[in-house]
Formats: structure tokens, sequence, C-alpha cells
């Protein structure tokens, strides 16, 4: 018998394959789709996030995309807050919910629970920044000695984390990683965590291919139109975003600007890879070579226990 409390999530790098995959899942199951995916909750933010098309979400619901403008702020505590009703309610409809992303934070929280951390401190973050801006370096050098558990696990470059790190750190005077374990309650649900897969330089030639595409499509006017609303600097940081505000501000040139998204996405992918490795229970599919969406599919119900969710043939 399924458990009322099934939650499947289908997770992997950009540009894997998840979106096309997702939906025949999700039409499989007779489900709807929660994206998991950090930049995809901004409107207007369609070209360089690769936002699922128009007749992609027409084929099934989606959850937890459009949902703010990319002025306001988000985090992962708004996105649990957010997501559980809409796991909730499908539960009580009688249907599995699936997750889809790449955002491993999200996942992570959803999956393993969330730390509710100090509130933030809009002052000393601005010390912190300021602290970064005089002496690059120094605040992922205090974090290390102050948590290297939590240093070890961010990117060295990634300010926007390791200020929050610090800054939970000097409020409650306790490392933020022995606050994580300590205070991380698990969501009540079981799930079923499909990770897709594929040898790295096939997946880097797919990254190239979406990034001359994403340009060919208007991604350098996507930027224009997002610069008009006052975004908050998370959207501005965004892979292909924060290349393409250069461009425009005449700082390089389109050739390099596209060399270095595609660098940067790369980059990414690599990360998305070292964080999912270190997460317990997934069930890895390696798909290389396959590029039509039903045969990665039947590959997925060969590899994983997805078949035991589904009765039926996809709708």
């Amino acid at each position: 018998m399924k458990n009322t409390r099934d939650v499947i999530v289908l997770l992997g790098p950009t540009s894997v394959g998840k979106t096309a995959l997702s939906i025949k899942i999700a039409r499989a199951l007779d489900t709807e789709i929660i994206s998991a995916d950090s930049m995809q909750i901004y409107r207007g933010m369609d070209i360089g996030t690769a936002k699922p098309s128009k007749e992609e979400l027409s084929m099934v619901p989606h959850h937890m995309i459009d949902i703010v403008e990319p002025s306001e702020r988000y985090s992962v505590g708004r996105f649990i807050e957010e997501v559980i009703p809409i796991i909730e309610g499908l539960h009580k409809r009688g249907k599995i919910p699936l997750v889809v992303g790449g955002t491993g934070l999200y996942i992570k929280a959803l999956t393993r629970g969330l730390f509710s951390a100090p509130e933030a401190d809009e002052d000393l973050r601005a010390e912190l920044k300021r602290q970064e801006a005089e002496n690059p370096g120094c605040l992922y050098r205090k974090l290390k000695e102050l948590d290297p558990e939590k240093a070890a696990s961010l990117n060295p470059n990634d300010t926007r984390r390791i200020i929050r790190a610090l800054e939970v750190c000097f409020r409650a005077e306790r490392p933020i990683s022995e606050l994580q374990r300590e205070f991380t309650s698990p969501l009540p649900y079981s799930f079923t965590k499909i990770g897709l897969t594929r040898l790295r330089k096939e997946l880097y030639r797919m990254i190239e291919e979406r990034v001359d595409e994403m340009f060919q499509r208007g991604l350098i006017e996507e930027v224009r139109r997002l610069l008009e609303k006052n975004p908050s600097e998370t959207p501005l940081q965004a892979i292909g975003y924060k290349e393409v505000i250069s461009y425009l501000e005449g700082k390089k040139s389109l050739e390099e600007t596209i060399h270095l998204v595609k660098r940067a996405t790369k980059r990414y992918a690599k990360r998305q890879f070292t964080w999912f490795r270190k997460e317990p229970d997934i069930q890895w599919v390696d798909i290389t070579g396959l590029f039509d969406t039903d045969a990665i599919y039947r590959r997925v119900l060969e590899k994983t226990t997805l078949r035991s969710f589904i009765s039926d043939e996809p709708r």
C-alpha cells in the first residue's frame, strides 16, 4: 500500500534533462509539480533560469514558479513555509507531490529539515559587507576560524551565505553547523529521491547548447527588463544575469560574455554534483547517451523504485 505521506523528488544538475522527464512522471502519477529552483520563483526571469515553457506548464500544474517579483527578498525558510501547504493539499487529494529542481539547499531543507536561525541583522550585514569590500576574503577566513565545518561546505566566493553563517555565529555565540545539527527538525514525509546524472563531457556540451539558445531567445533583452524593476541583490547574482549586466555596462564583449556564462554554468553544475553526492538515499540514474524523454523515463523506471508508485500508463 502506498504511503499517504510520500513525496517524490527529482533532482540533478542544470541542463541534465529534468524538466521534460518531470512532466512525463507527473502525468504518469496524475499529480502536480513543485519547483525547487531558487531563481524560477522570480517573475520575468524566464530565459536565463530555463523555466518550463508555456506549453510545458499547461501540460501539468506547476507550483513555486513566478511567485515573487525580482525586487522581493526570498529565503529557504519562506520556501518551506509555502511548500508545506501545497504538499498537504496534494496529499488530501490523494496525489503524490513531485518536487523537481536543482537548488540543493531547498531540497536539503525539504527532505532533511530546516534550522530556525536568528532573524537577519541588517546593521551587522552592512558592516560585514564593508569589511569584505575593504579586505576581500576576510569573511571566509573568519568563518574558517569560527566554524571550519560550515566554511568547508561553502564556496569561498559565496559572500551572501558566508555573511549569513557569520551573522548566526555572532548572534547565537555558537557555530551555525552545531546549531543546525541540534535544532533541525525533519518534515513528516517519506521522500523518494531520484537523481539524474550524465558523463561530465556530455553534460557540458548540453550546457553550451542551452546557453547559446538562451542568447538566441533574447536573454540580453530579458536582463534589460529585469534591471528596470529595481531587483534585489539575489536575482542580479544569478548565472547569466550578472554576466549580461557586465556586457550591458560595456565591460565585456558579447563573445566573452557568452563564454563566461558557459563557464559559470559548468562550474555550477559541478557544485551541484558535489552537493548532491553528500545527500543520503538518492537513487542515481545515469542517462548518458539518452536524449529521448520516453527512453529516459524507461531507464528511470528500470533503475529506481518509481515504478512502485505508478499503476497506470501516462495520461
